[in-house]
């Protein structure tokens, strides 16, 4: 018995020399646990300094210090955002023409609205779009909130004959008439509308993607496969970066739409668009676009101004050709379309639940044609 206590005790004195030995040895190496940015091959470390001299992660909030959230307001303008008695026929939402199930667009040329007329342009996709630098195509609004607001009185779009006929509609709804209250408690007469529009343009604040792309610019290699890495080497090297930088990669200036080239000779568009000169009649302006954000970019099809163009690989082809005056190769386009798939990411739960709207009362006035 006293042999067994002796070989125990030996035992556990190794044990805690050893112990104190290792313990001793990771404190004269107090850096050797390197971080994810010091671990990565020499190759992907040149790639990923590169990528943060033209790209930034997405941020996690798109604050408007004109429109602060709060709870009660993104939650009203969720409902907004989903209701159709927005809409004269009460048949069209926002979501109708940029729904949150298909990456924040309809997948159309171009959207369809009141009495099956067809819009002009292309629906942006709304996701990330609060971050953008001005909405629609020709950057006629300065922000979502704006932009909220101009889709209802359109008589293409919701065609809503007023504001006040609009406010009507929402203000024959008690549940509303209480929402809006909460949203904007500081305020004698919260229900106007611009405070509908703010409304909406605060939920849609809430709709930021995040995806692979952004956990490699954070340092994680293996967010981005082989190809994925060669797209984004391709991309930089040809020129895309020239408009699309950022943290969207792209809706932060204006550009001309065929700097080598007529566009519609490329895109077979049915007709040709001169972009911001219809809105400022400035020569200067014909054929500027706002650069489109390429996040969700391979969810979001058709492409361009006018979706006159359903593959991504025929976009890539086009925009090499008639905006940095180069024939890319079968495989520059297929590695840049792998690279701007690592761009799609999820959209916020909270925001893809359906809201339970309220109900219309007896003084609701009916849909109209």
């Amino acid at each position: 018995m006293r042999t067994q206590m002796i070989l125990s005790a030996c035992i556990s004195l190794l044990f805690y020399g050893a112990c104190q030995q290792e313990t001793k040895e990771r404190s004269d190496h107090p850096h050797e646990k390197k971080t994810e940015t010091q671990s990565l091959s020499a190759e992907d470390q040149a790639l990923l300094q590169r990528a943060r001299q033209f790209f930034q992660p997405l941020p996690s909030e798109a604050p408007n210090p004109e429109n602060p959230l709060n709870e009660d307001k993104v939650r009203l303008g969720k409902m907004l955002y989903f209701d159709p008695r927005l809409s004269l026929s009460g048949f069209i939402s926002c979501n109708s023409c940029h729904n949150l199930a298909t990456a924040g667009v309809d997948n159309l040329p171009t959207s369809v609205g009141h009495r099956w007329q067809l819009g002009p342009r292309n629906a942006p996709t709304v996701l990330n779009a609060a971050l953008h630098m001005a909405q629609f195509w020709d950057g006629r609004a300065k922000d979502v909130e704006e932009q909220a607001g101009m889709p209802v009185t359109n008589p293409i779009e919701m065609a809503m004959p007023s504001e006040e006929f609009a406010l009507e509609r929402i203000a024959s709804i008690p549940d509303y008439v209480s929402l809006f209250e909460q949203a904007f408690p500081n305020e004698d007469s919260p229900l106007n509308y611009r405070n509908m529009a703010r409304a909406i343009g605060a939920f849609e604040r809430t709709l930021l993607t995040p995806s692979r792309f952004d956990r490699f610019l954070e340092g994680e290699a293996s967010a981005l496969n082989d190809q994925e890495k060669r797209g984004l080497k391709t991309f930089i090297d040809v020129g895309c970066i020239t408009c699309h930088t950022g943290a969207l990669l792209g809706g932060n200036m204006y550009q001309k739409f065929g700097l080598f080239g007529n566009y519609w000779e490329y895109t077979s568009s049915n007709r040709i668009d001169s972009g911001r000169y219809v809105e400022t009649k400035n020569e200067a302006d014909v054929f500027m676009f706002k650069v489109p954000s390429l996040r969700n970019i391979t969810l979001t099809y058709p492409y361009f101004h006018d979706g006159a163009v359903w593959s991504l690989d025929t976009a890539v082809w086009i925009m090499g050709k008639v905006q940095l005056g180069k024939d890319l190769s079968p495989d520059q386009i297929q590695d840049i379309t792998a690279f701007l798939g690592s761009l799609s990411g999820e959209i916020p739960e909270a925001a893809m639940r359906l809201p339970a709207l309220p109900p219309s009362s007896d003084q609701t006035p009916l849909p109209r044609r």
